[in-house]
């Protein structure tokens, strides 16, 4: 194909347009090999190598067989492994509308583009229907857990690091009340979901429980690694180890349900800090009181 005659900037998109289909094919090929569902399988894997044959018209533009970074390749690997389908899927479905908007511009000058642009449309809709990932049906056990744990250990433990003032203390303090509470939770959550007729109560269950106690093993872990004098800035760690929770989490949850993503990271971030703020209060309060020497 002739390209002597486009611009820079129509050169430019092209180029561009090449990586990201290179970078889809790769992907949907790779979401592909993971899936169970047959039928999902096959529009996966004819999505690759719809995207294949994308790159390859471009190519014969570019004279160039441009190719994604590994880095990327490998992080949304890594990505569709540990934050699951939707999450990903949902990712490329903002990339496609991109690609889609991309390619109507360029339509106008190349007439392949018009029938990548009906690909692409063709995409989307063939990742919104097989979007039903298992994980997302528990989210509301999820966020029980863990917010309740961010809640109550964040307190817990702002409560008695100055009162104890010795990680390894806080540690075993930490350890002790995050584990029963985590059995508690989980038991409560099941008697929940069996008092309203849920059939998968017990998996329901098991999603707080774990929510519950990954986020008390990353609380107390700053703890574990400080020495016992260090017991304030295992602290400040922990609070940017509940903030990064909270922001993960919600980031997590306003791609994969499309859901507002700032008002929700204000609203835990504010509860957790000011219970934290509060307790922390309460255990010098108690300290000075009480006359505890941890010492």
């Amino acid at each position: 194909m002739d390209s002597s005659n486009l611009s820079p900037a129509l050169l430019k998109a092209i180029r561009k347009a090449e990586v990201d289909e290179e970078l889809g094919s790769v992907i949907y090929a790779f979401i592909a090999s993971r899936e169970k569902n047959a039928e999902n399988k096959r529009i996966l894997e004819q999505m690759s190598k719809d995207e294949k044959r994308h790159a390859a018209i471009w190519a014969g533009y570019t004279k160039d067989e441009l190719r994604p970074s590994l880095f990327k390749v490998l992080w949304i690997k890594f990505l569709t492994i540990v934050m699951g389908f939707t999450f990903v899927v949902k990712s490329m479905q903002r990339d496609e509308r991109f690609a889609q908007a991309g390619y109507e511009s360029l339509q106008n000058d190349l007439p392949e583009a018009a029938a990548m642009l009906e690909d692409e449309r063709r995409h989307e809709k063939s990742l919104y229907a097989m979007l039903d990932e298992e994980r997302l049906h528990y989210v509301g056990s999820m966020v029980l857990g863990l917010n309740d744990a961010l809640v109550e250990l964040t307190g817990a433990i702002a409560g008695v690091t100055f009162a104890l003032a010795n990680t390894r203390l806080v540690a075993l303090t930490g350890i002790v009340t995050g584990f029963a509470a985590t059995l508690s939770m989980a038991a409560s959550n099941y008697l929940a979901e069996r008092a309203n007729g849920n059939e998968h109560a017990l998996k329901s269950s098991a999603y707080t429980g774990v929510a519950y106690l990954a986020t008390v093993a990353l609380l107390v872990l700053p703890y574990l690694l400080f020495p016992n004098e260090m017991y304030v800035y295992a602290f400040a760690a922990m609070i940017a180890i509940v903030l990064f929770i909270i922001f993960f989490f919600n980031y997590y949850i306003s791609v994969a349900k499309e859901e507002a993503f700032f008002r929700r990271f204000i609203e835990m971030a504010a509860i957790s800090l000011s219970v934290a703020a509060i307790s922390f209060g309460i255990g010098v309060l108690a300290k000075a009181v009480l006359g505890v020497d941890a010492g």
